[in-house]
């Protein structure tokens, strides 16, 4: 359907597309994700034409899009600008109708309002169409754009961050119905910004970086390529989000080298919320002895931290404690979690290196009864502020 052959675009001496090769095929929602000023923008501006390439070429339904009349490429390929500028003073189902102009002639301004009607109630704007767009949010015009979008009926959608001027729910009610016209038959071809959103609803994605393709295919694979690191400069991790099923990734500050070692001795949801806390803070962390299929052993994984594992619901025999243990002893600090196996390492350490936690499900404050007394860490900042103090000592 969309098919981009080795693209090539300057702007003066700065090289803005370099050797771009894509397809994307009728069924498909794929996005182009990158940070700004990678030119995902003018590859989009690129590939509809607006901006003509300096090599290669841009083919839809196999034709040349440069030997194609503009008439014909908007009857087959729709755009949704990032930009949500209309310029006129129309009422937005006056906006809405501008997506017919292809399918008129310079003398037929018939009334054929059902795929005008339709459009605007597949974008749940039908009761903006008398508003004058001024008067709209930039949300809503956003969804007025992809109104007339629809209204051209096209074979292909592009789109320009759809979802950047969209609270949460319209920007998931976006994607949904983009997700829908694909299933129909279309092919999309969007620019998203919003990591999380491209891997939940798209099927292939495109990373640029410095005008290249620097990585492609399933979100899975894209979002675990180190130059996703690379294009963003930071350390990225990626995890499974626990309600829709797909890849979530989170940007990691604080230290870079992840000079400093901090093991975290036990398991369960207090072990999880610190293993969480201190990799996103920058350091080199173990775990262990924890169970197999424990919530810190399937973190641990997913982030591929090295972890002493035993069997579910048994001791930890020689071998596994022993290995806990070398890890423990090698660590700047180490974390006793109240969780299966702490107890193991905390007695085989130094004192001085040891960090006890009680911390909760979401490192929120737990209560404990302990003589009256307890000198435990409770929040993910105290736990942070203590290894830290620990480590530089």
């Amino acid at each position: 359907m969309i098919r981009v052959d080795g693209v090539e675009l300057a702007y003066g001496d700065v090289q803005v597309l370099n050797g771009i090769n894509m397809q994307i095929e009728p069924g498909e929602l794929v996005a182009i994700v990158g940070p700004n000023g990678a030119g995902k923008t003018t590859l989009l501006r690129t590939i509809n034409g607006i901006l003509k390439p300096d090599r290669g070429e841009v083919l839809l339904d196999t034709k040349r899009i440069r030997d194609t009349g503009s008439k014909e490429v908007s009857r087959k390929l729709a755009t949704v600008p990032q930009d949500t500028h209309i310029g006129f003073s129309f009422c937005a189902e006056d906006v809405v109708e501008m997506g017919r102009t292809p399918h008129r002639s310079r003398l037929d301004w018939s009334d054929d309002g059902d795929p005008v009607t339709e459009a605007l109630e597949r974008t749940e704007t039908t009761h903006l169409r008398e508003r004058n767009v001024d008067d709209l949010s930039g949300g809503e015009r956003q969804r007025i754009l992809l109104a007339r979008a629809l209204a051209q009926e096209p074979k292909a959608l592009l789109l320009d961050e759809p979802t950047a001027s969209l609270d949460i729910n319209h920007q998931v009610r976006v994607l949904s119905l983009v997700e829908e016209l694909v299933k129909e038959g279309r092919a999309a071809l969007a620019a998203i910004h919003d990591l999380d959103l491209a891997a939940r609803y798209c099927d292939r994605l495109f990373l640029l970086h410095n005008g290249s393709i620097a990585a492609r295919g399933t979100p899975e694979s894209v979002l675990r390529d180190p130059m996703l690191a690379a294009a963003f400069e930071t350390e990225t991790a990626v995890t499974q989000n626990p309600v829709t099923g797909t890849p979530t990734v989170a940007a990691v500050t604080g230290r870079d080298d992840r000079s400093k070692h901090v093991h975290i001795a036990g398991g369960g949801e207090g072990a999880a919320v610190a293993v969480r806390s201190l990799w996103q803070d920058g350091y080199d962390v173990t775990v262990g002895p924890a169970p197999n299929g424990d919530v810190v052993t399937d973190l641990a994984r997913e982030l591929d931290i090295k972890t002493v594992t035993a069997p579910a619901f048994s001791k930890p025999d020689e071998t596994t404690r022993r290995a806990a243990i070398d890890t423990a002893r090698e660590a700047d600090a180490v974390v006793i979690t109240e969780g299966p196996g702490s107890k193991l390492v905390a007695g085989a350490v130094e004192t001085t290196k040891t960090v006890e936690t009680n911390l909760g499900s979401a490192g929120t404050e737990v209560a404990r009864v302990d003589g009256g007394n307890t000198t435990a860490v409770r929040t993910e900042a105290a736990l942070i502020k203590r290894v830290s103090t620990v480590v530089d000592v």
